[in-house]
């Protein structure tokens, strides 16, 4: 697909609407999620935990992953681990098969110039057209990273990992600190949730 076929796709929509808005490194997330079920040779989004994708990153690219892969927080099956890597790992439950893609040096170059005007952004202290501006350069370094061969952007290899365990379910069991319900597997040996053991 070229660039104005996945902008136009129901899959980037999607994207997009879940995110809130058109980036690159939301699309960087398109990318590697459509190239990590390619590879699986997966054509659904998981109903279940069929799938498994791994996110070394909190940051844009998560979301294009849960999306497109259909695994989320919520199912189990969407892991986050908290390396500042834009990288993602995905496991096909079915056949063994994984493979992780890692975002190559210097594959998504922002400008100095761009990067001043994220900053102003965030800081709030960017004018209209401050705004204006970073609106054009974002959106051309979206467009790069959607057109841009998939073996310029990321490393790709195949791994092999433990499977990973299914969602648990237990029964809660009151905290001794708080008195809420806690999922016995999050308390220590005195039956204390984790949230009470960091504030004590």
């Amino acid at each position: 697909m070229n660039t104005q076929e996945i902008l136009e796709s129901k899959d980037f929509k999607k994207c997009i609407e879940f995110h809130g808005h058109l980036c690159p490194g939301l699309s960087m997330g398109y990318r590697a999620a459509k190239a990590g079920m390619d590879y699986l040779n997966e054509h659904n989004r998981s109903v279940d935990e069929e799938i498994v994708a791994i996110t070394e990153t909190d940051a844009c690219g998560a979301d294009a992953i849960q999306v497109l892969t259909g695994c989320t927080f919520g199912k189990g099956n969407f892991i986050y681990k908290d390396y500042g890597k834009t990288a993602f790992t995905f496991f096909s439950r079915k056949t063994g098969n994984g493979v992780r893609l890692s975002l190559k040096h210097n594959a998504l170059d922002i400008s100095d110039e761009h990067f001043k005007l994220i900053n102003a952004i965030v800081k709030d202290t960017a004018s209209d057209e401050d705004r204006n501006k970073f609106q054009t350069l974002h959106a051309a370094r979206s467009m790069d990273v959607l057109q841009r061969p998939i073996e310029e952007l990321f490393t790709i290899h195949a791994v092999s990992i433990p499977i990973p365990n299914k969602a648990r379910i237990e029964k809660s069991q009151l905290c001794k600190g708080c008195n809420e319900p806690v999922m016995p597997s999050k308390m220590n040996e005195n039956h204390i949730c984790r949230a009470c053991q960091e504030s004590a």
